[in-house]
């Protein structure tokens, strides 16, 4: 924890919302300190001019309003996606990738202005509070990070709510009653928990999802489309080059109409709990199945296979705010490296909730039609060579039947 006296300004990572204005005045009061703030656009479908607004109303000098939405893609969500990243075989990690660029941003800011600290909103129960701070001290080591929520004592509702009321904060009034549920969103994903979604044995209500429309009301005629990639990243949709920002907005307005992308997971939490949460990524659900249709005709087996087998241990360490971790980084150049080939053209047909794969192309294409089929393979393929194969393989299985029946062990 870093002492009031120590710090003389601080960049607060500032959304515009009541959560983050309160942190703003108490910053100011309890630290008597300059704040600088930032509030980033990574897609979350919100207008920020009045975040700037508020801020001037505080009276902060230094005021970032910055649109990250391609470099959030470009830099954060392609090189996920390239690992084909899942953390605990569903969660496409939405909350997760943003936060080591907000925290990036932060720190470069910090440097600019000349700050001694960052601050985030991110209570301590949960796994942001991790990301972000992690980020911190890998970018910057010497800097001091101020967690609101884990110092002060406003520590219900009403508290925070007498406290800005006392401190002329707007609270708009749909804020002053209880939210039913907390939200995080941004260009990739919305995510929604808490309140009247902590029964994980209670279906959400429809009102819950705000990206998607449901698959039962979604059209009954299949949409198809075809997405172009380029060294592992997608660069095309139907065709049309288009920004990474770009494609992932069109492919996301596709998902929600066909209603792709909803899940309802119960995950487990780097601090320690389990929690439950409604996520919806519907051009990411899309991306996933793209991706990896072009991986099955692009890639070796066995470089597929060793690729697969360190997803898990890669999504777990972004899932655990260690982006900027040395090991990240190396995963990521194994992940780089197998991507030079995976170049072509999928066709997908989009269908309530569904995203089935109808068609793969590559000029990198493994697949030989001449060796894999039925008919007359005209000697593309030995099949005695397949005889020796089988009995090499069976070796080590039969010298372990033959100890078997002798009464050895396995």
């Amino acid at each position: 924890m870093a002492k009031a006296s120590d710090v003389k300004k601080v960049v607060l990572a500032y959304s515009g919302g009541l959560d983050t204005s309160v942190i703003l005045r108490w910053l100011q009061q309890h630290y008597g300190c300059e704040v600088v703030t930032f509030t980033a656009d990574l897609g979350q479908g919100e207008e920020l001019e009045p975040a700037r607004k508020k801020a001037e109303q505080f009276g902060v000098k230094e005021i970032f309003v910055e649109d990250l939405r391609e470099t959030f893609v470009k830099d954060f969500v392609f090189p996920m996606f390239r690992a084909n990243t899942l953390y605990e075989g569903q969660y496409l990690l939405g909350t997760s990738i943003a936060r080591p660029l907000i925290a990036q941003r932060q720190i470069e800011i910090a440097e600019a202005v000349g700050a001694d600290a960052v601050a985030h909103g991110a209570t301590g129960k949960g796994n942001d509070q991790v990301r972000f701070e992690l980020s911190y001290y890998a970018l910057k080591p010497d800097v001091k990070v101020i967690a609101p929520w884990r110092e002060w004592d406003l520590t219900s509702r009403t508290k925070l709510l007498d406290f800005a009321e006392k401190n002329q904060i707007p609270v708009t009034k749909d804020k002053r009653g209880e939210a039913p549920f907390s939200v995080d969103a941004n260009l990739l994903h919305s995510s929604s928990e808490g309140k009247i979604l902590e029964d994980p044995a209670v279906a959400p209500d429809e009102i819950v999802f705000q990206r998607t429309v449901s698959p039962e009301a979604a059209p009954d005629k299949p949409t198809e489309i075809t997405i172009d990639f380029l060294s592992g990243d997608p660069v095309a949709l139907n065709g049309e080059a288009l920004s990474p920002a770009t494609l992932l907005t069109r492919l996301n307005e596709y998902g929600r109409i066909n209603g792709i992308g909803r899940l309802d997971l119960v995950e487990n939490r780097f601090v320690g709990m389990k929690s439950r949460g409604i996520y919806e990524t519907p051009g990411g659900t899309i991306l996933l199945t793209a991706h990896r249709s072009m991986e099955t005709i692009t890639l070796d087996r066995d470089a597929g296979h060793l690729k697969d087998s360190i997803m898990p241990r890669y999504a777990e360490l972004i899932y655990n705010g260690l982006w900027f971790s040395p090991e990240r980084r190396m995963l990521q150049a194994l992940i780089d490296t197998s991507q030079h080939s995976v170049t072509g053209r999928v066709r997908l047909k989009l269908y309530k909730g569904n995203v089935i794969c109808v068609g793969r192309e590559s000029p990198n294409s493994l697949y030989d039609a001449r060796v894999v089929t039925f008919e007359d393979d005209e000697g593309a393929y030995n099949q005695q060579d397949a005889q020796g194969f089988i009995r090499l393989n069976a070796l080590r299985l039969r010298l372990g039947a033959q100890i078997g029946r002798k009464g050895g062990a396995l």
